[in-house]
């Protein structure tokens, strides 16, 4: 009698684990990491207990458990999950538990610790793969004709790169009208496009960063007057995992992360910023307090590369849409003189929103070369007509066609080098360019 009920019981669990697996809407998704504390994502469809269980490659014997959580509607039934019993520079496999069943998945979940090599080695190479713009269809609220996105196996291709870290520069969710102005749509549209099934690998494996710009933020071209811009920061909040949220005390997206010993500054271009039609008063994208911030910021780096992360084209010359040149030459300006007066080296602004990828050089009055590398888009429509007078586009790097782009950190601490690539959606190289460190 005893073995019968044993036997439907072993009959009963791998229906029992599916039935877990059903609650999973997205993730898990990598989050940030420092030496000894990375944190994961995971987002269900209704309330549920998850868990993180994670062991030290090579060794599954030493298991260690995140707190476990529960997910509620109030929070988009998402949950970030820590896994503080890390040591610096190691890899580790991990695992998901739902109603604490365990989930299983065809690919690798896996995250690293960043590595203690400060006054010990030169720095790790690394690689950073990026983008921005990616549109996920959903026809009962698109506009009507040829959908927007496609070829979303451009995740999968970032994936076999095996990048150490997913940096998203903007319009990452596009927000439809039937989402703008209400809870239940940004938080729909928010969920909707963190569950493509092509993008699942890449989020459980690299990790992940973003910043925000116009679609992810509001409506087309949205400022600092979107009346729903708090919810729509509290949708980046709980679907990002980045280590702060803001600056100084002011809400927006604005933060910093070290990868190795590179400085990676992420701008919020959306929060503050005043209408781009404005005729009279204050004109300002970023404001202020967010370049002192970030000037502050560059001087006291020792990064031989300094990223800065920021919605739209810095650089370009060609006063088209919304470039920065465009409605705030003036803020411009005053950014670019700052670096110039700090004697600033190696900056590398990082930029979306163009629906095109190109990269930009500029050689301020100190000497000092400033890069601009915007890589657009990943799946939402692309560029048919581009602009021809910018004065700073490299030649043979503008794309036209749906890409993503990977940057390659190597080379002693000495003589750190960049490699850019950009690659089609499908993973063919299109362009690289090499860029040494300014000593």
């Amino acid at each position: 009698m005893r073995s019968i009920f044993l036997y439907m019981l072993l009959l009963l669990l791998p229906i029992h684990a599916s039935a877990q697996k059903a609650l999973l809407q997205s993730g898990p998704m990598v989050g940030y990491s420092q030496m000894l504390e990375v944190v994961l994502w995971v987002q269900t469809k209704e309330p549920a207990k998850v868990q993180i269980a994670y062991w030290e490659q090579g060794n599954p014997a030493q298991r260690m458990l995140t707190d476990p959580m529960r997910t509620e509607k109030a929070s988009a039934f998402t949950a970030k999950l820590i896994a503080d019993k890390v040591q610096p520079g190691k890899t580790y496999d991990y695992q998901l538990f739902i109603n604490e069943k365990l989930i299983a998945f065809d690919y690798p979940t896996t995250f690293k610790t960043q590595t203690l090599w400060q006054w010990r080695t030169d720095a790790p190479d690394f690689k950073v793969a990026l983008g921005s713009c990616t549109y996920v269809n959903d026809p009962p609220y698109d506009r009507p004709g040829t959908p927007y996105g496609g070829e979303y196996d451009i995740f999968t291709n970032i994936h076999k790169m095996r990048p150490d870290v997913m940096l998203w520069l903007g319009d990452n969710v596009y927000l439809r009208e039937a989402d703008w102005y209400s809870r239940t749509g940004i938080m729909y549209r928010y969920t909707h496009s963190r569950s493509l099934p092509e993008l699942q690998p890449l989020l459980a494996s690299a990790h992940h960063y973003a910043i925000w710009d116009d679609h992810d933020f509001g409506p087309n071209d949205s400022d600092g007057s979107f009346p729903m811009k708090e919810t729509t920061l509290e949708a980046f909040r709980l679907f990002w995992a980045n280590p702060t949220s803001g600056i100084n005390g002011q809400p927006g997206v604005t933060s910093h992360f070290q990868w190795n010993d590179i400085d990676f500054f992420l701008l919020d271009n959306r929060y503050h910023r005043n209408a781009d039609l404005r005729r009279s008063g204050e004109r300002a994208m970023l404001g202020k307090e967010q370049i002192e911030w970030l000037i502050d910021g560059l001087v006291n780096s020792r990064a031989p590369f300094k990223m800065i992360a920021i919605g739209g084209q810095v650089l370009s010359t060609s006063p088209v849409h919304e470039n920065y040149i465009h409605f705030y030459p003036e803020e411009r300006a005053y950014l670019l003189r700052r670096i110039e007066e700090e004697n600033i080296k190696n900056v590398i602004f990082l930029t979306g929103d163009r629906h095109h990828t190109e990269l930009d050089r500029y050689t301020n009055a100190g000497g000092n070369v400033v890069y601009d590398l915007t890589v657009s888009p990943l799946t939402s429509g692309f560029a048919r007509n581009v602009e021809t007078d910018n004065t700073f586009r490299l030649e043979g790097t503008l794309v036209t066609q749906r890409n993503f782009g990977l940057l390659e950190f190597s080379g002693k601490q000495v003589e750190r080098m960049l490699t850019i690539r950009i690659f089609a959606a499908n993973g063919q190289e299109l362009w690289n360019q090499v860029i040494k460190s300014q000593q």
